[in-house]
């Protein structure tokens, strides 16, 4: 058997746990920079504000109503950190999917006890970090998660579901359940899947598993497999490296300024390097982006791209961010105000297995302090902090660097930010 843990509105209810005044009021959390919201409670849901709805086009009226506050992800991410250790001394086998989501193995679980181990779960996840969690019980991660679902969904269910692979509940719960709502299905696939007059989850459930593979892929026919209450899908599968990693923000304000996108290019480019040496993977190629606004139509609107192929692959943020810069270089207009730009690194290959080239310059002793230097750069950022040694300072007022006027505070990883407490 499987659990999914998933905490309830995760960025929300973090930040109701060190302001309980927030509690049963209409909060959002907004993206970077404050663009558009991203995490809603229920009270918010309820004023009809949209996952995803740009913050300037929330009314003043109905803003008035609510409490929009920016994203914390250095609270969010400790958070999560303490509600995944607590998970790890219920079970050893503990594999996390996302921030507020994990997936945790119950081998060896009396049958009769799932339930009631939820339940524990949840009041002592809920006790020691205040977040509260529902757990879906099943014997594969598709229908844990379908599971999760209904335990939202169902109040009466406290917090807690169990799927059985063949129980008449869950036929119920699949026949309901639209197919383009099931994990792993994605908007497209539904769309072929409603050609082949597969509407429901049960109707993929009842589908030939071979015909699906033939006419979908692999990991449709395992969608099926799980379905069914055969374990097919392996986490590897879910968390399989990424093809490309983009890291790309819009300003605070606009700029058209090219020293500032230079910047914001650096400092995108660090970032995805970082990102690109943790899964052990080498880029092939570097594109970068720029765009206006597309929302001021006042202003000269434009938007480009260059793609920019290197040497050999690299993982060397130094080789990465020239790459990007030259590619700036070539799109930048001047005359333009901008309001977003990226980097984005393509053909990602395996660092141990890659194809090397005779012809390729760099290798032997260069190539080796490189990967020294790029693995004592990422040491010591992870050891003392992010940025502790990077590439350039960002200037005091520059365009680019987030905008976060209503961050809370990130109690748990800052000193000077401690909640302060007065006793009378």
């Amino acid at each position: 058997m499987i659990a999914l843990v998933d905490s309830n509105n995760f960025y929300v209810s973090c930040e109701r746990v060190f302001d309980p005044g927030l509690e049963g009021r209409a909060v959002g959390v907004l993206s970077n920079n404050d663009g558009c919201v991203v995490a809603r409670s229920a009270e918010l849901k309820t004023l009809g504000v949209a996952m995803g709805m740009p913050a300037h086009q929330i009314s003043p009226a109905l803003r008035r109503r609510m409490t929009l506050l920016s994203s914390n992800y250095a609270l969010y991410g400790d958070m999560s950190r303490r509600v995944n250790r607590i998970l790890g001394e219920f079970s050893p086998e503990i594999e996390a999917y996302s921030i507020d989501e994990s997936f945790v193995g119950l081998d060896g679980h009396e049958p009769d006890d799932l339930e009631a181990w939820g339940h524990r779960v949840r009041g002592r996840v809920l006790r020691d970090t205040g977040i509260p969690t529902c757990v879906g019980l099943a014997p594969t991660r598709v229908l844990a998660k379908t599971a999760n679902r209904v335990a939202k969904s169902r109040p009466e269910l406290g917090g807690v579901c169990r799927l059985a692979a063949d129980a008449p509940e869950t036929r119920r719960v699949l026949e309901a359940l639209p197919v383009h709502a099931l994990w792993g299905v994605a908007r497209r696939s539904a769309e072929r899947l409603a050609l082949q007059d597969i509407h429901t989850a049960w109707q993929l459930r009842q589908a030939d598993p071979k015909q699906i593979r033939r006419t979908f892929s692999v990991v449709m026919e395992r969608l099926v497999w799980e379905l069914r209450g055969r374990p097919a899908i392996a986490l590897d599968d879910v968390t399989e490296p990424r093809q490309r990693i983009m890291v790309s923000r819009s300003f605070g304000r606009l700029t058209g300024e090219q020293a500032e996108l230079q910047a914001a290019i650096r400092q995108y480019g660090a970032r995805a390097a970082e990102k690109l040496r943790r899964q052990g993977s080498r880029a092939c190629a570097v594109l970068v982006f720029v765009r206006s606004d597309p929302h001021r139509l006042g202003e000269r609107q434009y938007r480009n791209s260059q793609v920019v192929a290197l040497p050999g692959p690299s993982d060397d943020t130094r080789e990465l961010i020239a790459a990007a810069q030259r590619g700036l270089a070539a799109i930048f207009l001047d005359g333009v105000r901008y309001q977003k730009c990226g980097v984005m690194l393509l053909d990602l290959v395996d660092a141990e297995r890659h194809q090397l080239s005779l012809l390729q310059a760099g290798h032997g002793p260069e190539r080796r302090r490189g990967e020294a230097l790029m693995a004592t750069l990422d040491r010591l950022n992870a050891r003392m902090g992010r940025d502790t040694v990077r590439f350039g300072v960002p200037g005091e007022h520059a365009a680019w660097p987030l905008r976060c006027e209503h961050r809370t505070a990130r109690y748990t990883t800052r000193w000077n930010e401690l909640m302060r407490v007065k006793v009378r």
